[in-house]
């Protein structure tokens, strides 16, 4: 199974273009989406290309390739232009074929450094913090796929991929930033 994993797209309508270009690009299955869909947040600039209409059309156009989890600058109102679901504190997939359970959340609740139950092998994606990683968390491992809008700390735009236990962290071009094999 292969996904596209994302977070803080931050109403940025260009970004959120070029990951859907990734997306197809990279044979994407299914788009993991990790919170802060459509608002900027009072702590951020405003994205060169801020326009969450056009960010809530993209993402309904494709809505049933997309699993999403609240971020903290979610809001009611969202659910209500989104066509799937995106409140959800925690979500679940599984990789049928390679056994692996997968466990999204935005990153201000659960972190690697306050991890909610999973069993030993999983994967924990987490965003929030804008910052790509890809670490073992004591028996599991953690990933974070940086920021595809609003990168912080010198990093570029970014988004991860899973592909049947192996994990990279991209360029929104798609030049490989970090790799792990589950």
């Amino acid at each position: 199974m292969k996904f596209l994993i994302v977070s803080d797209i931050h109403g940025d309508a260009e970004s959120c273009r070029a990951m859907l270009d990734a997306c197809e690009r990279e044979g994407a299955e299914k788009i993991l989406i990790l919170g802060d869909v459509l608002y900027h947040g009072p702590r951020n600039d405003l994205p060169a290309g801020y326009a969450p209409k056009k960010v809530i059309e993209m993402l309904n156009a494709v809505s049933d390739k997309i699993v999403c989890v609240r971020g903290n600058c979610e809001a009611e109102v969202d659910q209500m232009v989104l066509v799937f679901p995106c409140m959800a504190d925690m979500a679940r997939v599984v990789d049928e074929h390679k056994g692996v359970e997968i466990y999204m959340s935005h990153g201000h609740i659960y972190n690697p450094d306050r991890l909610p139950e999973m069993p030993e092998g999983s994967l924990f994606l987490y965003g929030h913090t804008h910052l790509f990683s890809i670490e073992a968390c004591g028996k599991i491992t953690c990933l974070n796929p940086g920021s595809i809008s609003i990168p912080k700390g010198g990093n570029p735009k970014s988004y991860a991929v899973y592909d049947s236990g192996n994990l990279a962290i991209k360029t929104l071009e798609g030049e490989i930033l970090s790799s792990y094999a589950l």
